[in-house]
C-alpha cells in the first residue's frame, strides 16, 4: 500500500490532491485560511510518517483521515482558547498572565487535553469527576460502579500522564 517516503512521492501526492484537499477542508471548516492551514498541517503529518499510497482514491481517503483528526484538534483547541479566555476575564488586570505565559499555559492545557483523551474512558472519567466535579473517591467508586481501589487506580495512571506532559 505504501510506496517510499521519497521527497518525489509526497510532492506527486502534494501536486496530485492539494488544489481538492483545500477544497473539501474548505467545505468542512467554513473559510479558506483554515483550510489552508489544515491542508499544510496534513501534507506534514504525511511527512512525517512517510507513508505514501500509491493510488489516487487511497491518497485521497488518507489524507482526509489525517485532515479530520487535525480538524478535530484545532476545534480542541479553540475550545480551550475559548474557556482560559473566558476564565482570564474573572482576574484582576493586575493577576493576567504575560502574553508569553499565557502562551505557554495554553499549550500545556492543549498537551494535558491530548494526555487525558489517550486515557481509557473510565480513567479520564474519573479524573474529571475528581477534579472538576470534586466528587470523593467513594461517590467517583458509586457512579462509576466500580470499587474504590479502581478509582485509585484510576486516579494514578491519570496523575501519571498529567506528570508526564508537565515534566516534558
Amino acid at each position: 500500500m505504501a510506496a517510499g517516503s521519497s521527497t518525489d512521492s509526497v510532492t506527486d501526492l502534494y501536486s496530485r490532491n492539494h488544489g481538492w484537499l483545500v477544497s473539501w477542508l474548505r467545505g468542512k471548516l467554513g473559510n479558506a485560511f483554515d483550510a489552508a492551514d489544515v491542508a499544510q498541517d496534513t501534507y506534514v503529518r504525511v511527512m512525517a510518517t512517510g507513508r505514501v499510497p500509491e493510488q489516487v482514491e487511497q491518497s485521497r481517503a488518507y489524507l482526509v483521515r489525517i485532515a479530520r483528526h487535525l480538524v478535530v484538534d484545532l476545534h480542541r483547541r479553540r475550545r480551550l482558547e475559548y474557556a482560559y479566555t473566558e476564565a482570564l476575564t474573572h482576574l484582576p488586570a493586575a493577576q493576567l498572565p504575560s502574553v508569553e505565559e499565557r502562551a505557554i499555559a495554553l499549550e500545556t492545557l492543549v498537551q494535558l487535553d491530548a494526555a487525558l483523551d489517550r486515557l481509557p474512558v473510565r480513567v479520564r472519567e474519573a479524573f474529571l469527576l475528581s477534579q472538576f466535579d470534586g466528587l470523593t473517591y467513594s461517590a467517583i467508586a458509586e457512579q462509576l460502579e466500580v470499587s474504590v481501589g479502581s478509582v485509585r487506580k484510576y486516579m494514578l495512571q491519570a496523575a501519571q500522564a498529567c506528570f508526564a506532559v508537565m515534566a516534558a
